[in-house]
């Protein structure tokens, strides 16, 4: 069907994304002369009354916060097929998902910036409304002209009153930002439940990486160890899968984060410390810090098989770019929306990359068996340095040696007896034949006595 040139008075100029239920439109307002965010019912829910209700109570909750801090509705209207729709205030920054896409943020602005959403949901606690799903695609930014910037809580499709979360018997929330009280059908919440959601977007601003399973959250100083201890014990106190152990309340994280933002910043460091700092201890987390992707969000591979037998699949990185194949037991979860080479001493930037794995969620945990490879290209080089200066505490380094085939030639160091019980390689390559570049920087973790790192490397390609 023709999508419509306007709804009620706005003007439509062009999709700003899509969920399950809904469509959100970037929209002029000629009364307000001003953008606006229409979202509107999806056709395919149009006669669902339950899926109905549930999309006009977001709109009635989000009137009911009444907050700057809580992305506001100013209209609410029906389409000539029966579709409703509201008209919200439009957000022009982003969301979190999209400023931490390059990788993890700076300390002060990411405990800044969760800050700020706790207060958001605070407030939403104050009008008796938990939001049930805050993650960072559902934070977003206003930026004023003067260049100063809101953050704004968005999406309350998940929402519900305390007084109904109390007795909610379904199962709610993203995978990652989840409280194991949302995971489960039969428990009542509280908002204790957004608090968790609160830490894991905090957690994920300041490593590049979203934790773990509940109970089973790397320590976020393993992978970026230049955070403090108190940093480290805010977030997993938010993170705690007990709630009665967790912050009281989204107001009383709020504050400690900004305490600990307003600490002044530790002496720098020399570049070489630096980069063992970061590299050392946890480059078996390495590919989970670089590939998190623009929402953050683990699919699943949709994975083709090769030629070569049943028993490998092929994968490409979003953009097209990355292409590898593996063996097809590692194929089951991808992030494919690329990496920053800064957190392997480069210069920074957002460059392709990808990394796949049987699972992504223990990918970030150092002890926890994984099968899986990351790929990130360097157009600018430097990725041997980088590689040489990796380290593996745990496990039993085994030496380097070169690579060579049709199409690349380089570095490859790898380590066995790991934690995990499993080995790692890392390499660095460069195209044969003479070029430098683009240079690409191969992890590959695995579990039993096989090594595909070869048979990997050999079918990469960048386009």
């Amino acid at each position: 069907m023709q999508p419509p040139e306007r709804i009620g008075r706005h003007r439509l100029e062009r999709p700003l994304g899509s969920g399950a239920f809904a469509l959100v439109w970037l929209a002029h307002d000629p009364e307000l002369q001003a953008p606006v965010a229409v979202k509107v019912l999806a056709e395919n829910w149009a006669h669902r009354l339950d899926v109905r209700e549930r999309f006009l109570a977001e709109a009635r909750l989000l009137r009911r916060a009444g907050s700057s801090r809580v992305v506001q509705v100013y209209d609410i209207g029906e389409l000539p097929d029966g579709r409703p729709y509201f008209v919200m205030e439009y957000a022009g920054g982003g969301s979190l998902a999209e400023l931490s896409a390059g990788g993890a943020l700076p300390v002060p602005e990411a405990l800044a910036l969760t800050a700020e959403a706790a207060r958001g949901a605070a407030e939403l606690h104050e009008a008796g409304i938990v939001h049930r799903d805050i993650k960072p695609a559902n934070v977003l930014l206003h930026t004023a002209r003067d260049g100063s910037r809101r953050v704004l809580l968005a999406d309350l499709g998940l929402a519900k009153s305390l007084a109904q979360a109390s007795v909610l018997t379904l199962a709610a929330g993203s995978a990652g930002y989840r409280p194991p009280e949302q995971a489960e059908p039969g428990t009542g919440i509280d908002e204790r439940a957004d608090v968790y959601s609160l830490g894991a977007v905090g957690y994920e601003l300041l490593t590049g990486t979203v934790p773990g399973p509940p109970g089973k959250v790397v320590p976020p100083r393993r992978l970026r160890p230049e955070l403090g201890e108190d940093v480290e014990r805010a977030l997993l106190r938010a993170l705690e899968p007990d709630r009665a152990r967790r912050w009281p309340g989204a107001l009383a994280f709020a504050r400690e984060l900004d305490r600990l933002a307003a600490r002044p910043p530790a002496p720098p460091a020399r570049r070489l410390d630096r980069l063992r700092a970061r590299l050392g201890p946890v480059t078996l987390a390495l590919a989970a810090v670089l590939a998190a992707g623009a929402a953050a969000v683990t699919v699943t591979v949709a994975a083709h098989r090769d030629g070569g037998g049943p028993e490998r699949v092929r994968i490409t990185d979003a953009g097209g770019r990355v292409t590898l194949t593996v063996p097809a037991g590692w194929g089951r979860e991808l992030r494919g929306s690329g990496w920053d080479p800064r957190v392997l001493g480069l210069a920074a930037g957002r460059e392709p990359g990808l990394v796949v794995a049987d699972d992504l969620s223990r990918w970030p945990d150092l002890t926890a068996p994984v099968d899986g490879a990351f790929v990130g290209v360097s157009p600018r080089g430097g990725v041997t340095a980088g590689v040489e200066a990796l380290s593996h505490p745990g496990c039993r380094y085994r030496g380097a040696r070169g690579f060579t085939d049709a199409r690349w030639h380089g570095l490859v160091r790898s380590w066995s007896g790991c934690p995990d019980g499993g080995s790692v390689t890392e390499s660095a390559l460069a195209p044969a034949g003479g070029a430098g570049r683009p240079q690409v920087y191969v992890q590959i973790r695995q579990r039993g006595d096989g090594d595909a790192t070869d048979g990997v490397l050999r079918s990469l390609r960048v386009a």
